[in-house]
């Protein structure tokens, strides 16, 4: 798994394996195994059958989402 990227990595040790996360994503294992980073059309479905955030798998193009800063009520 040399030269992935950590959260690909991250979503084949929640399956257990490429070749299962393949088969539930509906690729052939021969396909990601050719994979650095999930492609932009296979995020969500990764994202759903791992659990790992689409921020995470490509920050690029789903941002992370924003926070909101507690307001002083909430802290009391």
């Amino acid at each position: 798994m040399e030269n992935r990227d950590a959260s690909l990595v991250s979503a084949i040790d929640r399956i257990g394996s490429a070749a299962k996360l393949a088969t539930l994503v509906g690729v052939s294992p021969q396909a990601l195994s050719q994979w650095r980073r999930v492609p932009p059309l296979r995020v969500l479905d990764v994202e759903r059958v791992t659990g790992v955030p689409r921020h995470e798998l490509r920050p690029d193009l789903y941002p992370a989402p924003c926070v909101p800063a507690p307001t002083e009520e909430a802290a009391a």
